[in-house]
């Protein structure tokens, strides 16, 4: 089994699945039973999208469950609500403290983790800051989103008809959920046609990203990702990336991708935290073939990263204490 991956209802290397109930959800600073977690049908967000989130994955390491950069995803889930001019009524010790009580209410090993800020039940209208923000936790079992398979052997991608959001658009570093109407119908139109996964343009034409992942190309040994001006949102397993890659001494480099490159590439693979680092082996039917050594190197570093094995980043784990061992 590839490490971080767990049994779940899962349909192989296409990003969806059935969730995994636990027990105990997090909301507005205490616990309330799983299917207690519910909102009005007039809670602001559902009509406009005015939520903000985040994906965490805690993994089972030798001294129980430990969640990765913990702090780097908090971070972006205050930056991206500060984004929208929604403040979030706990502060970061408190989120911080209730990510790790969520996993160990539930007596969860490795699991995905979903803080959600969104404005709540009041008001109606374009104009929210009168309605509440509300916050949650849940945390569940989770296993490979995009399949064991997929990370193993690799997925085949299509580039979407569909391009993403421009900067000066939406706030694209804001992980947003209104935003995500984007990557939904690019995810639609790969599964409609027999892809594992979407890959978006942005206004401009040069490559942008996944559905939900960050996406690098390999060319001779050196590996290239669009930087932050090309609309992305900046991701914490792609940073992650960066520090394995200069610690193995391979050469990143972000700068504008074209479509074409993505045809001869030596190798492309994507990143996030639910996908974690999973190969590309074709774009819209140009076979890259099976895997490459890069990929595998950074893939293989990554989830001994996560495994508790490598001394190097052990501070990018945060011990639960609670957790299932």
């Amino acid at each position: 089994m590839i490490p971080g991956a767990i049994c779940s209802r899962e349909l192989p290397g296409k990003g969806h699945a059935q969730v995994q109930e636990s027990e105990k959800i997090w909301h507005n600073g205490q616990f309330v039973n799983w299917a207690d977690a519910r909102v009005h049908v007039l809670t602001h967000a559902l009509h406009y999208g005015t939520s903000v989130f985040e994906g965490i994955r805690a993994y089972s390491t030798p001294g129980g469950p430990a969640i990765l950069k913990l702090d780097a995803h908090l971070d972006r889930f205050e930056r991206s609500a500060q984004m929208y001019f929604m403040d979030i009524p706990f502060d970061r010790a408190a989120l911080r403290d209730a990510v790790l009580a969520v996993v160990a209410e539930n007596g969860l090993g490795s699991c995905y983790i979903r803080p959600l800020a969104y404005r709540g039940y009041g008001t109606m209208g374009l104009f929210p800051l009168d309605a509440p923000v509300d916050v949650s936790i849940a945390a569940w079992e989770w296993g490979a989103y995009l399949g064991e398979e997929g990370l193993r052997n690799g997925i085949r991608a299509k580039i979407s008809t569909w391009r993403r959001i421009g900067n000066n658009t939406i706030p694209g570093a804001a992980k947003a959920g209104g935003q995500y109407l984007n990557s939904i119908l690019a995810k639609i139109e790969a599964d409609k046609g027999g892809y594992a996964e979407a890959i978006l343009l942005n206004e401009q034409g040069d490559v942008c990203d996944g559905s939900g992942e960050n996406i690098f190309v390999v060319k001779d040994g050196v590996v290239i990702t669009p930087g932050l001006q090309a609309a992305i949102l900046e991701g914490i397993t792609r940073n992650a990336i960066f520090e394995i890659a200069a610690d193995e001494g391979i050469t990143v480099v972000e700068r504008a991708i074209s479509r074409a490159e993505l045809y001869y590439a030596d190798e492309v693979f994507v990143t996030g935290t639910a996908a974690e680092v999973c190969p590309i082996t074709s774009v819209d039917d140009h076979e890259l073939g099976e895997p490459g050594p890069v990929t595998r190197r950074l893939q293989e570093r990554f989830f001994a990263v996560t495994r508790g094995e490598d001394p190097t980043f052990q501070d990018w784990l945060t011990p639960v204490k609670g957790g299932a061992v």
